[in-house]
């Protein structure tokens, strides 16, 4: 068998296959014999029906068309293990397939082209010495502070308030209905639209400014028990429910009792009331720990992000696309399997409706990774950087250790293990050989992409939208300012 081969884009190799005379006539007899033994013809014998009435049945364009099916499935088989190719998918017929069958004639040569992926070829370029700036991360002290109030928050005890008007921090009992406000030029006399899920009896809400809608709680500030008052009030834009956005709105509130928080005293008590600790030393030491490891993991976590986006620029790819789409298959397998964990259900979130636009918006995100994937991979072969059989024994220890008493494939998580601990060593060794120009955290503000679990969520919530508008009325007025 004769093979040409050509360099193709998008790290393919194009395949000119000539396939022997002997070959074509050879698959052409093949397979009007297998029609002959499985044909039933009126007044035949099964595997007794004469050649030219067979073919008469069938007609020769469809014989021909079985034929080269088979001879081109064999050829290309039979030309990558002929040239040695190291092919990854399905190969891609490149030939007009109905020409093949016009020009095809069994006893002499058949030529058709194909295309296959291959790994892809990686220019590298510059990878030792890179510069580049990362955000700085540092420890703050105060998170340690906030989580203990926060705890004496979710401690406090509801105290009845007497004698004094509403103010921030207080807790409110209140009734409330609430209406779009009039437009400018509209009869002042005319009854106003009531908002749809805007209205609540015996409503318990903290006085804080991120409650609601803005206006809604300043409203309420300086209102006495049994009081009632029109709260003006402004939704946001945007906002959830698009109708709403922007508009200005009146509420009728009627204040029925208002507390005051009485917060525990912050001592050993209290840190043995909330966690392990005996005493509230320990208890602050622990969190100190935990903020201190966190801002670290994350501030390497910021030179590493840095450092790959800097790395690919410098090489130069052509990934096929065979391997682009086993990425997006497996980013959403992980995802799938993520959110089944959380309790949610898959058939829904994944489906024939929406797996095409998960894909598509995935691509983007799953091309990155190989990016960065590859080039990493170029750089431990170049550097002959490699996980000792001890490291990932000892990785591979820990990690089952995690996992014990669940259903887990060691093999796989050995390979994922040898997998992580080389890509580790390697984004070692390129940072201890980079420079990095720290610079104020959020300063560098890197364009957002949508990531499978976001675009999930993103379709779910188009689907909620269009089909439980009460739902989402119900969310009016208890939005946030953040939301």
């Amino acid at each position: 068998m004769k093979v040409t081969q050509e360099k193709l884009p998008a790290s393919q190799i194009g395949l000119e296959i000539e396939i022997a005379p002997e070959k074509t006539q050879q698959s052409y007899e093949k397979v009007i014999q297998n029609y002959a033994r499985q044909a039933n013809v009126s007044g035949f014998r099964k595997g007794k029906v004469p050649r030219q009435i067979l073919l008469q049945r069938l007609g020769k364009t469809r014989i021909k068309a079985a034929a080269i099916e088979e001879l081109i499935q064999d050829s290309i088989g039979e030309a990558i293990k002929q040239e040695s190719i190291e092919a990854i998918g399905q190969p891609e017929l490149r030939s007009s397939f109905e020409e093949l069958i016009e020009n095809y004639e069994p006893g002499k040569p058949l030529t058709f082209s194909a295309a296959v992926d291959v790994p892809p070829q990686i220019d590298l370029g510059e990878y030792s010495g890179l510069k580049f700036k990362a955000e700085e991360v540092t420890y703050d002290n105060e998170q340690v502070d906030k989580v203990l109030e926060g705890e004496r928050q979710q401690m406090a005890t509801l105290i009845p308030v007497e004698g004094r008007a509403a103010q921030l921090g207080d807790t409110s009992i209140l009734d409330f209905k609430g209406f779009l406000a009039p437009e400018e030029g509209a009869d002042p006399q005319a009854e106003l639209e009531v908002i749809p899920g805007a209205e609540a009896t015996d409503f318990q809400v903290d006085l804080e400014e991120n409650k609601f809608i803005p206006g809604f709680i300043l409203g309420i500030i300086g209102m006495n028990p049994g009081e009632t008052k029109e709260v003006d009030a402004q939704f946001p834009d945007p906002y959830a429910n698009e109708e709403l956005a922007g508009k200005a709105a009146k509420f009728t509130v009627t204040l029925k009792e208002l507390k005051e928080k009485e917060l525990p005293e912050l001592n050993d008590d209290f840190a043995q009331e909330v966690s392990e600790f005996e005493n509230l030393a320990e208890l602050r030491n622990s969190l100190e720990e935990r903020f201190k490891k966190e801002s670290d993991d994350n501030a390497k976590a910021k030179k590493q992000e840095a450092l790959l986006s800097e790395l690919v620029k410098h090489a130069t790819f052509d990934v096929p696309e065979t391997m682009v789409q086993q990425e997006v298959d497996a980013m959403l397998t992980q995802t799938a399997m993520r959110l089944s964990q959380q309790g949610l259900d898959i058939k829904k979130l994944f489906n024939q409706d929406t797996i095409p636009q998960l894909r598509e918006r995935s691509r983007e995100e799953a091309v990155n990774r190989l990016q960065r994937t590859l080039a990493l991979r170029e750089v431990g072969e170049r550097e002959s950087i490699k996980a000792t059989p001890e490291e990932v024994e000892a990785r591979f220890k820990e990690v089952m250790e995690e996992y014990s008493g669940e259903d887990v494939d060691p093999q796989r998580v050995r390979e994922a293990v040898e997998n992580e601990l080389l890509t580790e060593k390697i984004i070692d060794w390129l940072l201890e050989r980079s420079e990095i120009e720290l610079v104020p955290e959020g300063s560098l503000n890197p364009p957002e992409t949508d990531t499978v679990e976001e675009t999930v969520d993103s379709l779910d919530s188009q689907e909620q939208n269009e089909n439980d508008s009460e739902g989402e009325e119900q969310q009016t007025v208890s939005a946030t300012t953040e939301e």
